[in-house]
């Protein structure tokens, strides 16, 4: 097939069409030819003429010619190879559902709501597992260590300021983990649904770019500031006089002292640590899923398959950014004035602490981020499905 353009003109001239069919006064289809050489040369389009009538004559569905414009009759007679650009313009083609019989792409919008949804659910549920983390992580080995382990930690919080005390910062986390949650699948949706083929399947290697892209975003927008608040919140605890009454109160004391800069510290080792983890979890999520569902893209997945990759997609996330984690939570911590950069820390904390202290907190923080991942993809799915349902979108 030839690409042929829709804005040039094209000249035909008397020696091209006589001689063909059966008598030199008709043409291909029998129909008398018209014998005025100036309307011969006179251009037109491709849509008009012998190229419209052969068309209709061959019966192409719906290539009637008061029913379709001229750039569809030619893609039906498969006449013309229209660019992308073009054929994403055309009738019947939206963004809510992919090749007959594949699977539906989702609306950036329903992205948006059921993972803002998703993620206010799960941070109510496992937060307590976060808080033990990011004690441990503070508890540094160059000063005596205050906890003797996850057990240990959870104790003494209980026995100095109650059950309520492993919700400390809570807060912080809640008002940043619905907009996190709601950004980082919006923008997952938006860069993968173009990437897509005709059956709504994702190739693993772009959902690993799309990941990182939705990491980054997220990082930027939302994580680093919440991230920094529930640090020093929670590091506030550790004090022996806590100054913040609250997050509101934080937040205007920190901007207070150190301006809107001092809740972006660690941006960068935020972006790293978010956008690895997104790229990493996407993608296992991404392979199990084609995995499981082979050449049947429309195949339903039960909720607790789900909650399994999800688990596992965590998990892999887990050990594979730890590290970055833990240079994160330095950084965001009051004593961050210690660092002059993320490098600085990084080499500090080898140096002092030992490789082994890049891995502090990992145990809670697996399972924190295991039941994390399961419970979000499990929720974020079942709210789409519902959104299906009630809200349609083209």
């Amino acid at each position: 097939m030839v690409p042929v353009s829709l804005h040039h003109p094209v000249f035909l001239f008397s020696s091209d069409i006589v001689g063909v069919g059966p008598s030199p006064q008709t043409d291909l289809y029998n129909e008398p030819l018209n014998t005025d050489m100036s309307s011969l040369l006179k251009p037109f389009s491709v849509c008009e003429g012998p190229c419209e009538s052969g068309a209709v004559r061959r019966g192409f569905p719906g290539s009637a010619p008061h029913h379709q414009p001229p750039s569809q009759r030619l893609v039906a007679a498969g006449l013309v190879s229209l660019p992308g650009s073009l054929t994403g313009s055309l009738p019947g083609r939206n963004l809510a559902a992919a090749a007959v019989g594949g699977r539906k792409l989702t609306h950036p919008g329903k992205s948006i709501l059921a993972g803002g949804i998703a993620g206010g659910i799960e941070i109510c549920i496992t937060f307590p597992t976060e808080y033990v983390k990011t004690q441990l992580q503070l508890d540094e080995r160059a000063n005596p260590p205050r906890y003797r382990g996850i057990g240990d930690c959870v104790k003494l919080t209980v026995q100095d300021h109650g059950l309520r005390g492993l919700y400390r910062g809570l807060s912080s986390l809640l008002y940043g983990s619905i907009p996190k949650s709601a950004v980082r699948f919006g923008t997952f949706d938006m860069l993968s649904n173009p990437m897509r083929d005709a059956t709504g399947r994702l190739d693993n290697t772009r959902s690993l770019v799309c990941g990182l892209g939705a990491g980054i975003t997220e990082a930027i927008v939302v994580v680093c500031p919440m991230e920094t608040l529930k640090v020093k919140m929670i590091h506030d605890q550790c004090s022996l006089r806590p100054r913040y009454r609250g997050f509101f109160h934080g937040i205007s004391e920190i901007i207070r002292e150190q301006g809107v800069r001092g809740t972006y510290q660690g941006l960068t080792a935020t972006v790293l640590k978010q956008g690895s983890n997104q790229a990493i979890r996407f993608y296992v999520m991404n392979l199990l899923r084609n995995w499981y569902k082979g050449d049947d893209p429309s195949r339903d997945m039960h909720p607790f398959i789900t909650a399994i990759f999800g688990a596992t997609a965590g998990a892999a996330s887990v050990f594979g950014n730890t590290p970055l984690d833990v240079v994160k939570t330095r950084m965001q911590g009051l004593e961050a004035h210690r660092y002059k950069s993320t490098v600085d820390c990084a080499f500090q904390i080898l140096k002092n602490e030992g490789p082994q202290a890049f891995y502090k907190g990992t145990v809670p923080r697996l399972g924190r981020v295991c039941l994390d991942v399961a419970i979000v993809f499990v929720i974020y799915e079942e709210v789409v499905k519902l959104l299906n349902n009630v809200w349609e979108t083209q």
